[in-house]
C-alpha cells in the first residue's frame, strides 16, 4: 500500500474524513468535511502525516516553518519534531498583555519561512495567515498543506507568487476511499459532481 492511500484511510477511519452537508470557512457548501484537528487525539497518524509533508517539502529552501493556527499547530509541531526544523506561528488573535508578540518563537527579520497548514480551498485564509509573518519581515515562497480541496486555492496563491504543494488532493481521495468501499459509487459521483460545480450541486440540494 502506498504511503498516500495508507495515510487517507487513516485519516477516514480517525473520522478526519467527514460526509454529509457542511459550511465551510469560505461559506461554499460541501458534501465533504476534512477535520484534521481531530489528528491531536492520533499520534502516529499525526507521525505519518508529518513524514508525508517531509517528503513534499525537503527540496524546498527555507529557514524555518510556521504552523497556521489552529489545525496546523500540531501538524507543523510533529514536522518539527520529525525534521528538527525550527518553528514559529502567527497568533490568530494579538495579546494585550505580556510580550504582545504577534509571532510565537524565535526568528530573524529577512528569513524565509515555509507556512504549514492543513488544508486549503480558496487561498483567502492562506493570505490571512501570510500577512503578519511579511508584516515582521518574513519572507514566504511556499505553502505545505495536507489537502488541496482543488477549489482554486493553488491558482490564487500562484496569482500572488505562492507556491502550493500538497500530500494530498480531493480527487485522490475520493478515488482511494471508493477503490476501498469507504465510499459507494453514488457517493463518489454525487461528491465529484459537487467538485465539478458547487454552485449547482448546491442548488440541487435546496
Amino acid at each position: 500500500m502506498k504511503p498516500s492511500e495508507k495515510i487517507c484511510l487513516d485519516l477516514f477511519e480517525c473520522g478526519a474524513i467527514k460526509f454529509g452537508e457542511f459550511t465551510l470557512k469560505s461559506g461554499l457548501k460541501s458534501p465533504i468535511y476534512i477535520d484534521l484537528r481531530v489528528l491531536v487525539s492520533y499520534p502516529k497518524i499525526l507521525k505519518e502525516t508529518a513524514v508525508e509533508l517531509k517528503k513534499i517539502s525537503s527540496k524546498l529552501k527555507f529557514d524555518r516553518i510556521a504552523g497556521i493556527p489552529y489545525a496546523a499547530i500540531a501538524i507543523a509541531t510533529a514536522l518539527s519534531l520529525e525534521t528538527d526544523w525550527p518553528m514559529i506561528y502567527p497568533r490568530k488573535e494579538a495579546k494585550d498583555y505580556g510580550t504582545k508578540k504577534p509571532i510565537e518563537g524565535v526568528f530573524k527579520e529577512g528569513e524565509t519561512v515555509l507556512v504549514i497548514d492543513d488544508l486549503i480551498t480558496t487561498g483567502a485564509s492562506k493570505f490571512e495567515a501570510i500577512t503578519p509573518l511579511q508584516e515582521n519581515g518574513l519572507k514566504v515562497k511556499d505553502i505545505a498543506v495536507l489537502v488541496d480541496r482543488e477549489q482554486g486555492g493553488t491558482k490564487e496563491l500562484a496569482e500572488k507568487g505562492y507556491e502550493l504543494h500538497s500530500v494530498l488532493k480531493i480527487s485522490e481521495v475520493l478515488k482511494i476511499l471508493k477503490e476501498n468501499k469507504k465510499i459507494s459509487e453514488t457517493q463518489f459521483k454525487d461528491i465529484s459532481n459537487y467538485f465539478q460545480n458547487p454552485e449547482e450541486w448546491s442548488k440541487s440540494k435546496c
